[in-house]
């Protein structure tokens, strides 16, 4: 039987089970100050007249400025916008400094790149407990290109269609990989790795979950056990997921970007060191036209410092499919961008290419 008493974590715990989206609701107060909170609280209440509401804790510090506002705006999060979610739900004074805005009515600020915005004329404010619900009469709506942010369980979370489950988080590319075009690379690693010294060399798809090995050639001298078909690689860490975040469109890659961020950061490790290293490495990729991770130390997965040069193979429509990856032992490998290694790997990846372009015109 069901308990019939519950305290506030069991109660916040089974709420969670309840998943949400992620709004930040901003306004300004009567001096014309801006505010925003995080709120995953909104709810549509009404399509006749058009009616919205969200709650507030009344111990928020921005609770004055909403409290006496006669407008507000429900700026509904892009999954790509975690750190905004974050940014605005903590306590701080004036957090909407640095923040990319554009202005709605009565000068409402409403962040750039949000999946949506609502603008609202605030109806009325109810008391709920420990938090106030206002209601709002939805006066202007815009919406974004962007992939809406979800939260439950207490975490962020990205949503798919249920019908078509997480394939549909890739189903953005325009032309996709053809089994052919697997075929004709998959069949030239051999004599690529002899090329270039017997070298382990991986081919890489973009799928469901970011960068996945489908064909790998392991060499003379194999890096590890663990480098195998199927394993997927961190987008931001290594050289072939760098190469998916350098040369595939942005708004395909940019939540597993994100989401990788926060999984692979070392604890000793700040965020802005984090993204730091990997915007150089980005940079470096658009001149060079190669990706590279370069390990001083031994590699979270293969147990050894490693190098590892990544370039992508293009279709006749000049859009990225796989990423050829060269990978080895970091004292048999330089990490020089600009090696012999890497621009063989890269001219071995424009004669795949073409074959493959000749085989779609046939």
């Amino acid at each position: 039987m069901p308990s019939s008493t519950f305290d506030s974590r069991e109660l916040r715990n089974v709420l969670g089970t309840f998943v949400t989206g992620v709004t930040v609701v901003t306004t300004r107060n009567t001096e014309g100050k801006p505010f925003g909170v995080t709120a995953n609280s909104f709810s549509s209440v009404s399509l006749d007249p058009p009616l919205v509401l969200w709650s507030q804790s009344v111990t928020s510090s921005s609770y004055p400025a909403f409290r006496s506002a006669d407008y507000f705006a429900v700026n509904i999060l892009a999954d790509d916008q975690v750190r905004l979610s974050n940014h605005f739900a903590k306590s701080a004074e004036d957090k909407l400094k640095g923040i990319d805005c554009i202005l709605g009515i009565k000068n409402i600020p409403l962040l750039q790149g949000a999946a949506a915005h609502i603008e609202c004329r605030k109806v009325d404010a109810y008391p709920g407990g420990d938090h106030v619900i206002y209601l709002g009469h939805v006066e202007r709506v815009t919406q974004g290109v962007g992939r809406p942010l979800a939260f439950g369980q207490g975490r962020y979370m990205v949503p798919y269609a249920h019908d078509l489950g997480p394939m549909s988080l890739g189903l953005k590319l325009e032309h996709p990989v053809s089994p052919k075009a697997i075929d004709i690379a998959g069949d030239a690693l051999r004599d690529i790795s002899q090329q270039l010294g017997n070298y382990t060399l991986c081919l890489s798809v973009w799928g469901n979950h970011g960068p996945t090995v489908i064909r790998f050639e392991p060499g003379l001298q194999p890096v590890s056990k663990l480098l195998r078909t199927g394993l997927v690689t961190s987008v931001t860490r290594s050289a072939t997921g760098r190469a998916f975040a350098a040369f595939m469109p942005e708004e395909i890659t940019r939540s597993f970007i994100e989401e990788d961020f926060r999984l692979s950061r070392f604890s000793d490790e700040s965020e802005i060191l984090q993204r730091d290293v990997f915007k150089c490495e980005l940079e470096a990729a658009y001149k060079t036209g190669i990706t590279r991770s370069a390990n001083l130390e031994p590699s979270l997965v293969h147990g050894i410092s490693v190098n590892a040069f990544s370039v992508p193979i293009r279709n006749s429509h000049d859009q990225m499919i796989m990423a050829l990856t060269v990978v080895s032992r970091a004292d048999r490998l330089s990490s020089d961008h600009l090696g012999v290694v890497p621009l063989h790997l890269k001219q071995a990846a424009s004669n795949i290419q073409i074959s493959i372009n000749k085989e779609s015109f046939k």
